[in-house]
């Protein structure tokens, strides 16, 4: 089997947009789809989400430009092979680009084995827990009505992306516990990057004397040293963003340090199923939960979940809400079922169905290497 082309697609649909922080303007939510075709007439997709200020990304579309000539040709089953040959020898490049055609190349296998992701990967379960994961809210009434909602839905697990200041973001903990004192609701606090030490002590402090399941990214995820202080200073699980350390030395590095008591990354940092699989196991060696980001479009979050089942050691499904917003152009969405779980996807691969029709609609751009100069 031969690659004999690659499609690259910008996919920006007209969406309500959110943000996470009181000081980040509402993010541009941009997808970038990928298809790779071979000479036997099956077809492998993959998609990354990125969150852009201002406008759409255009730059992991034009970064994955400059590796197509290494597939064209290539057997697309050589996938860690492949891996390596895109891996950058000088400059870094956005770990996104690889992500993109990694996961159009595990959906190619898993059709060719009529087999989905997950259990290519290790299959160690079929169902998640999932939690809701919020946007910015308006004030913490809103938040309040949005746990209730999520509750009646079926949601044992909620966590809150909120203003990112240690006081406003504490009186919205107090209140949602206060409302559920009793229940067994898990509730988690994403602090986004922007606390300082002595900010996150104390709130991780609070969180803890709250019954909170975790406390997220509260400092730069590469602050080994200011996480692995605050580790030792508190029982609550502290864990990274996820989103900062892309590399899997820097990632074995922190879990030796014992920076984190659970560790995070997502297919999208790890350079696809590939590195992310690696991530999983280093983590796992090391006795520790990695729990997976899956916020993103639904192309990148059902990838997330397939990673995510193939093993043990990773507890939740991140389900981004509101739903409509990262939806956009699927026919087949995930969805967190009234049971509280994330069920695996049906079929082989990817196992999602995508509207063509409506992602050309929204298409501002598209790479084929069909065209390409030679």
């Amino acid at each position: 089997m031969k690659i004999t082309r690659v499609e690259i697609r910008v996919v920006t649909p007209q969406v309500t947009r959110y943000t996470w922080s009181h000081d980040l303007p509402e993010q541009f939510m941009t997808n970038t789809i990928v298809r790779i075709e071979t000479d036997e007439g099956i077809t492998g997709i993959g998609g990354v989400s990125n969150y852009t200020s201002y406008d759409f990304d255009r730059y992991t579309a034009e970064t994955m430009r400059h590796l197509i000539p290494i597939l064209i040709g290539r057997n697309p089953l050589e996938r860690e092979t492949l891996w390596y040959d895109m891996f950058p020898r000088v400059f870094p490049l956005s770990p996104t680009a690889m992500t993109g055609i990694d996961i159009a190349l595990w959906d190619l296998l898993g059709r060719v084995s009529n087999l989905p992701i997950y259990q290519l990967l290790g299959g160690a379960r079929d169902r998640i827990l999932s939690y809701a994961s919020t946007p910015l809210f308006a004030d913490v009434e809103e938040y309040r009505r949005c746990v209730d909602d999520m509750i009646a839905k079926g949601f044992k697990a909620i966590k809150f992306h909120a203003w990112c200041l240690p006081d406003k973001d504490l009186e919205l903990c107090r209140a949602v516990r206060k409302d559920h004192p009793g229940d067994d609701i898990a509730f988690m606090h994403d602090a986004e990057n922007r606390y300082d030490r002595e900010s996150s002590l104390r709130v991780a402090r609070e969180l803890e004397d709250l019954g909170f399941t975790w406390f997220e990214a509260p400092l730069p995820d590469y602050d080994f040293e200011g996480y692995q202080e605050l580790t030792r200073r508190v029982n609550i699980p502290v864990i990274p963003s996820g989103n900062w350390i892309q590399d899997l030395p820097s990632f074995a590095r922190a879990i030796q340090m014992k920076a984190w008591r659970t560790s995070r990354t997502d297919v999208t940092m790890c350079g696809g199923f590939t590195g992310g699989r690696k991530a999983m196991a280093i983590a796992h060696a090391a006795g520790q939960n990695c729990e997976i980001m899956c916020w993103g479009h639904t192309l990148i979050s059902t990838a997330n979940l397939h990673l995510a089942l193939s093993m043990p050691n990773c507890k939740f499904y991140e389900q981004p809400i509101p739903y409509d917003s990262y939806e956009y152009g699927m026919k087949t969405v995930t969805r967190t079922q009234p049971d509280g779980y994330v069920y695996a996807p049906q079929g082989s691969g990817l196992g999602v169905e995508i509207d063509w029709e409506k992602m050309d609609a929204a298409t501002i751009m598209t790479i084929d290497s069909n065209k390409l100069r030679k």
